[in-house]
């Protein structure tokens, strides 16, 4: 089937509406649509109508909208038979998640003549642009070691891992190429058919001109003159059809994308439509250009190559310069995994797509300390409350109904846009509400000012909002600038903080300025506001504040003296792991431990700049998240023996007993007759090594990793290399492995 490409149009939007997963029903979507836009807009006249203020029905309904829309992931859970709480996702610290430590390619890199430790550092920002591309779900990705990537994913939901692995190890590599044909390469085609089944690029000297390439399982070709043959690989039968290459210089990749986003095709499946640069819309321009229909109607094919297999290979109708669609037989699922990887660019070098080691990691926060930050949150939100509703009394409850209307909205927000909270972040919601309090704070001072000139409650309520307006903006812009900068040019960890308070900061605007002026309106409006009192502690004041500037000068400038002083003395200690690098320790215990007591006992001997994390399996269940038996350490420490020694000496010191898996090299013996056959039934040969029976040497410490100094390790699951030379006088080398990693 030829399926000819198109222009990019409007598609994008209708394939936008599909929902995540499927297709929903037309039903669904009208209820939908209903319940979260229709509902409220009406309700909002409605209300206006029963308090006969038909003038403010539309402020109304805007605020029903913005409730409405906040309130329906929350909603949404609940109508589906689950809790409202799993609408709002937690961090790595709150919830835990799974930790995946990822091995990458290095034969390939070295057949390709890649610098596996250069390659890494690029790799890992195209990594974290697929699995977290809006930088707010607080996914961790970093190098360990030489040739390894940790990648950490909050929560445990088994399909979410399965998802995020498939858009780390997903190459995503993109190519156009012409199918060879019979009428302008009948030459190469004859010349490349006759080649070994092992063999897949046809070569003229030294350039290869053609290569066969794998064809997608659910690909449809089409096209009688193009070269397909199928040949055997790893056991199994594959099809390969004969993709044309150009030089180097005229071949157009996916390095050249701009933008990939969802659409769909001509006969209505899923696509995905993409945007060239200028230099890849001049490739692509010359490369269809070159292979424009024929003079009496027949057509070449343009392959589709992903990942080095052709997906589909639509025929060339006419010249195709910046922008055009990818078509196969996609599905939602797979069209939005593809448009993830190819706009965060394809990896220089493959990943192998089974992890080396995958735990279900607890809360890094521990229990007692998860309490303890979720009562001083709750303690400072009632603090504010209870201070408004008696300094402010009428003022503060409209105020406190304004902070409910801002955390419902940047809950609402933050669920829709699937953010995770972490604790950090849930401080910085309380703070973004002390913010909005105080916006709520110079609109009620400037109204105490107009009553006390003698204003009505109407021009006090004019004269508040509108006097205090441009100085609330004017306060609130600048922390939207630095928003807007933190999330452009900072980490993933940045970005969820900069959204956050984006958003906080947006909210607390919208509730404070208008949620509140149309309350009060309604107030005056029906008279059910008669008077504004406030209580006022300080009272008139004849302090003359600008008279003692220069003893103000001369303190701040001490203080910040003396921060400035403490800062610079603290040096390097003054940056955590994420910032300076450091050793990674594994190790397990014989008996499970609680964390508290193990981090409290590495702390004493380690200092507190220590990261711990409980790791499990995902079979394992030990009941409670505070108690595991295998843990990971991470430490700013670069001195890989003194760790070992440490840790290994502070568990020791304090009776907690390691498990220590060792492997010993034994005894050489020779090979007797390798090559001779063994009669059948027999039992085969000895292998070329063997272990001694001299009893196990403790191991020095737990296993190690460093990101700037690597160690080698060795598995007791995995055959030891036999030396070349026998080396009696060296002791049996040992190694610390964790348990199933």
């Amino acid at each position: 089937m030829n399926i000819p490409f198109v222009e990019m149009g409007l598609l994008a939007q209708q394939a936008a509406e599909a929902a995540d997963g499927g297709a929903p029903s037309t039903g669904k979507v009208l209820l939908i649509v209903f319940v979260t836009i229709i509902l409220p807009v009406i309700l909002g006249q409605l209300i206006a109508r029963w308090l006969k203020v038909p003038k403010f029905a539309t402020r109304l309904s805007i605020v029903m909208l913005a409730l409405f829309l906040s309130l329906a992931p929350f909603a949404y859970h609940v109508v589906n038979g689950r809790s409202w709480t799993e609408a709002i996702r937690l961090g790595i610290d709150l919830a835990g998640g799974t930790n995946l430590v990822f091995q990458v390619d290095v034969e390939a890199a070295r057949k390709e003549g890649k610098d596996v430790a250069a390659s890494i550092d690029r790799m890992i920002g195209a990594i974290s642009r697929r699995i977290n591309p809006s930088g707010t779900e607080e996914v961790v990705v970093r190098k360990v070691g030489r040739d390894r990537i940790e990648v950490i994913i909050p929560g445990a939901d088994p399909q979410v891992v399965e998802e995020k692995k498939r858009l780390m190890t997903n190459l995503g590599s993109l190519e156009f190429a012409v199918l060879a044909n019979r009428r302008d390469h009948g030459a190469i085609i004859e010349a490349a058919t006759k080649l070994p089944d092992n063999v897949d690029e046809y070569r003229q000297g030294k350039r290869v001109v053609a290569i066969w390439r794998k064809i997608a399982d659910d690909a449809e070709l089409g096209g009688g003159d193009i070269a397909i043959r199928e040949v055997e690989r790893k056991g199994e039968r594959i099809r390969q059809v004969l993709v044309i290459v150009p030089p180097e210089e005229e071949r157009v990749t996916g390095r050249f994308l701009v933008r990939a986003e969802p659409t769909i095709d001509e006969m209505g499946r899923p696509a995905v439509a993409f945007t060239f640069n200028q230099t890849g819309a001049y490739r692509f321009t010359r490369l269809t250009s070159r292979y424009r229909p024929r003079p009496d109607g027949s057509k070449r094919q343009l392959a589709i190559i992903l990942n080095n297999e052709v997906e589909s290979a639509p025929s060339i109708n006419d010249v195709i310069g910046r922008n055009g669609i990818i078509t196969g037989n996609f599905t939602q699922q797979e069209i939005r995994e593809l448009t993830n990887v190819l706009n965060a660019g394809a990896l220089e070098i493959p990943i192998k797509p089974k992890p080396v080691s995958e735990f279900t990691i607890s809360p890094l926060l521990g229990h007692d300390i998860q309490e303890k930050g979720k009562r001083a949150i709750v303690v400072g939100a009632i603090a504010v409350v209870v201070f408004m509703a008696f300094y402010y009394r009428t003022c503060g409850w409209i105020a406190n109904a304004c902070l409910l209307v801002n955390l419902i909205l940047i809950m609402g927000t933050m669920a829709l846009i699937q953010a995770a909270f972490t604790l950090p972040g849930l401080a910085g919601l309380v703070l973004t509400i002390g913010m909005a309090v105080d916006a709520n704070v110079l609109i009620f001072e400037r109204m105490r000012e107009e009553v006390q000139r003698g204003a009505s409650v109407r021009m006090a309520i004019h004269n508040g909002f509108g006097r205090a307006f441009t100085t609330i903006v004017d306060a609130n812009l600048t922390t939207l600038i630095t928003a807007v900068v933190l999330y452009v040019i900072g980490t993933d960890q940045v970005k969820g903080f900069a959204v956050l308070l984006f958003v906080g900061i947006v909210m607390s605007m919208f509730s404070a300025l208008y949620v509140g002026r149309l309350i009060f309106d309604i107030l005056e409006q029906r008279r059910w506001l008669r008077e504004i009192r406030m209580r006022s502690i300080v009272g008139e004041t004849n302090w003359d504040f600008f008279g003692k500037r220069r003893l103000a000068y001369t303190i701040s400038a001490l203080i910040i003296g003396c921060g400035m002083v403490g800062l610079v003395a603290r040096g390097a200690d003054n940056l955590d792991i994420d910032f300076r690098g450091g050793t990674m320790v594994t190790f397990e215990f014989v008996q499970p431990q609680e964390t508290a007591k193990v981090k409290r006992i590495l702390e004493e001997r380690l200092g507190v700049g220590i990261t711990l994390e409980p790791l499990r399996l995902s079979e394992e269940d030990t009941g409670t998240s505070d108690v595991s038996k295998r843990f990971r350490l991470r430490s700013t420490l670069d001195d890989l023996d003194k760790l070992r020694h440490e840790v290994a000496q502070a568990l020791s010191e304090a009776g907690l007993e390691l498990r220590r898996v060792t492997v010993e090299l034994g005894e050489i013996r020779p090979i007797p007759a390798a090559e001779q056959a063994q009669p059948s039934g027999a039992a085969p040969s000895a292998p070329p090594w063997t272990t001694g029976s001299a009893p196990a040497q403790p191991a020095e410490g737990p296993e190690l990793v460093s990101p700037k100094k690597p160690s080698s390790t060795s598995s007791p699951a995995a055959r030891p290399n036999p030396p070349a030379q026998p080396k009696p006088d060296k002791a049996p080398d040992t190694q610390e492995v964790p348990s199933g990693n």
